[in-house]
């Protein structure tokens, strides 16, 4: 049985990937640092979780042993104190390809993102996301068959985007101020992203290349959030904030616990999240729209009532 082991396996699209990829007669090795929390995945057939605390060259060594294939999904949108963009965009990319390469692995697939660029980067996000990219293919070609994928924003229930967009539009249920307003986005579904890395694996011919990979319609971020207002059913304005007061409103809520929106974040969307050649085409896989998923997803999570009741509080 071939062992795939997958960092980032307990995340937003790690654990789909694991569910398709279990389906599909894979014996799936997922890292976590804290594999209790995820036990929801051991009902996939053939998954373990394997704990991890480090993941330098010699532990990922460790835990590559006899697995074929080694698939990297880990990334952040806000540095931390202790995980910066080029620890985790491009330090651990060298320590995962030089793992691979000494445990006997022989095909990497990398999550990357959409207008990832060393040089030309609007953001640091970008910036170091593509040079992680760049050493995957670069440093991993002499002895691994590696491929990366470029998505743009991806949706799902368990997602970052509608649901985000959703909270936050309860906390300003009237009035909305948005920082890059007309930034296009063509969302992608989650299954859709999974899908691609499965099939990747069975595709002799996907080795080397770098897919794009959107959704099949294309939205500014304004939309995007009218659409979120229209689902949950909040009458809400949207006011549109020019470069000055964006970069104003970035400073001031990346200054604030959590960081809902930093001036890197600002950054990034100043490039359109869009394919020229959408990779899911290309693979044969029918990108699936927002109108199929988000108005099930958000109606479940009952965002409407919960303004409802928010209402009836301030009343």
């Amino acid at each position: 049985m071939n062992r795939i082991c997958i960092l980032g396996g307990t995340g937003f699209v790690g654990q789909r990937l694991v569910a398709i990829l279990s389906n599909q007669g894979y014996a799936c090795r997922v890292i976590s640092r804290h594999p209790h929390r995820h036990n929801n995945l051991k009902i996939c057939p053939n998954t373990e979780l394997v704990k991890a605390s480090q993941l330098d060259t010699a532990s990922l060594r460790q835990i590559f042993s006899g697995c074929h294939a080694v698939i990297n999904l880990i990334g952040i949108l806000n540095e931390s104190a202790t995980h910066s963009f080029r620890k985790v965009h491009i330090e651990l990319v060298d320590s995962v390809v030089d793992a691979a390469i000494k445990s006997g692995s022989t095909r990497l697939l990398h999550m990357s993102a959409l207008n990832a660029d060393a040089g030309k980067g609007s953001s640091e996000y970008l910036r170091t996301k593509g040079e992680g990219e760049n050493r995957a293919h670069t440093h991993g070609s002499s002895a691994l068959q590696v491929t990366s994928f470029r998505p743009s924003v991806i949706f799902g229930s368990e997602d970052s985007l509608f649901n985000r967009f959703a909270t936050l539009l309860q906390l300003s249920p009237w009035l909305f101020p948005l920082a890059a307003p007309n930034c296009r986005f063509a969302p992608v579904y989650v299954d859709d992203v999974a899908n691609a890395f499965a099939l990747a694996l069975t595709k002799p011919e996907t080795v080397g290349r770098h897919y794009n990979l959107c959704g099949p319609e294309v939205y500014s971020l304004k939309k995007l959030i009218e659409y979120t207002s229209k689902q949950i059913g909040v009458r809400t304005i949207v006011l549109p904030l020019n470069d000055r007061l964006s970069r104003i409103q970035a400073f001031l809520l990346g200054h604030i616990p959590g960081q809902p929106f930093t001036l890197d974040n600002y950054l990034s969307l100043q490039t359109d999240s869009i394919c020229k050649q959408n990779g899911l085409i290309e693979l044969g896989i029918q990108p699936q729209s927002i109108h199929s998923h988000v108005p099930g997803y958000l109606a479940k999570k009952n965002y409407r009532s919960r303004f409802d009741r928010y209402r009836r509080l301030r009343a």
